[in-house]
């Protein structure tokens, strides 16, 4: 119907329909509400060596590290910052655990796809990648709206033990299959690593610093592990770690596979200075842990096990060490592998190991401290 001055009532009344269905089609559509939980709230758990120079964006690095926190709501999105390389998380959730992937970039978000009913959740987030492999920014959680947070009630940790190693220790290629393979993180996961293993049987606080190819004095990386064991990066010259935060009672140190298969594999010899740089370094951890009892761990790998040479050095370096150090042991594996080992080899390693501690008194004595 339209007016005399010609104004069309029947279109005006079309167009308004039409802008209403359209406005109720975005209002469909909106975005659900969030609630934003930062990684600086106390809420928050971190057990390992992290970056915190910016409490709100903490920097995961090294292998099994955890970040744990309890949580009520049915929506869980865990939210990254800045990543580099390639990280690999063990995401556990009440007992349901699922692979998470965090791809280089400056932000990722990522759903948590499995039920959330009503109730108190426990996440539990676990790096299997190592630190050489990539590192990663930790943001926080999104959460339903509604949605809380509590800190997790304090586990009671026996002991705390401080792991050194390199690609055995770091659970390189423990999934894989007949072959080492290294264009994926993926299926290298040191959440199964004898050292994880082992700390689990203790009920222990643990940190894992293991750097896959790195020796005492030469290895398939440009750094020693006296240039890195105390940094917060597997770096030279990275920012150094604050050790006196965290005090271990016990130290394992698994090093020196790749002093003797570089050389191998170049048509080199075993270094000679192999037992001196030990011993040095050895002197370096006691001076920044005086009261730890440390542990000097041969094998797991066909060099570390069975190269004659190299044998003799890691002896006559255990054997220095102990005649000063009443705080000093050392443990020689039987089992050992031509490839990485597979999650069957770190159970048999982590079994040598854990039988021969429990016959160690230091650990009874670390339990009770």
């Amino acid at each position: 119907m339209k007016t005399r001055d010609g104004f069309d009532y029947r279109l005006m009344l079309q167009l308004c329909l039409l802008v209403l269905a359209v406005a109720c089609r975005a209002q469909d559509v909106r975005p659900v509400v969030r609630v934003f939980v930062g990684a600086a709230d106390k809420a928050f758990v971190y057990d390992g060596r992290f970056d915190v120079s910016d409490p709100a964006r903490p920097v995961d690095i090294w292998e099994s590290s955890r970040i744990s926190v309890d949580f009520k709501g049915p929506v869980l999105t865990l939210c990254f910052g800045r990543a580099t390389g390639e990280n690999y998380f063990n995401a556990e959730v009440d007992g349901r655990s699922a692979v998470v992937s965090v791809s280089p970039g400056e932000e990722s978000f990522i759903a948590w796809t499995g039920p959330l009913g009503p109730g108190l959740h426990h996440l539990r987030l676990v790096k299997r990648s190592e630190a050489s492999a990539g590192t990663v920014v930790f943001r926080g959680l999104e959460l339903a709206a509604g949605g809380q947070v509590r800190r997790p009630e304090a586990t009671d940790a026996r002991m705390r033990i401080l792991f050194y190693g390199d690609s055995v220790g770091a659970g390189a290629c423990a999934e894989d299959g007949a072959r080492d393979q290294w264009q994926s993180r993926r299926t290298h996961n040191a959440t199964v690593s004898f050292m994880a293993l082992t700390a689990e049987a203790f009920g222990a606080d643990f940190q894992n610093i293991s750097v896959s190819g790195i020796g005492i004095v030469t290895g398939y990386v440009d750094i020693t592990f006296a240039e890195i064991w105390d940094r917060l990066y597997p770096a030279k010259g990275s920012a150094k770690a604050d050790l006196a935060s965290w005090q271990p009672d016990v130290i394992i140190v698994n090093l020196g596979d790749n002093d003797a298969s570089y050389p191998h594999d170049h048509g080199l010899p075993v270094p000679a200075s192999f037992a001196d740089r030990y011993v040095e370094l050895y002197a370096s951890v006691r001076r920044a842990y005086p009261l730890a009892e440390i542990v000097s761990v041969r094998g797991g790998m066909t060099q570390g096990s069975t190269d004659p040479t190299l044998g003799a050095a890691w002896t006559e370096a255990v054997r220095r060490i102990e005649a000063r150090d009443p705080r000093a042991c050392h443990f020689a594996f039987s089992h050992w592998t031509d490839l990485h080992p597979r999650v069957a080899d770190h159970r048999r390693l982590a079994d040598e190991l854990i039988a021969w501690l429990r016959t160690q008194p230091f650990m009874a004595a670390a339990a009770v401290r």
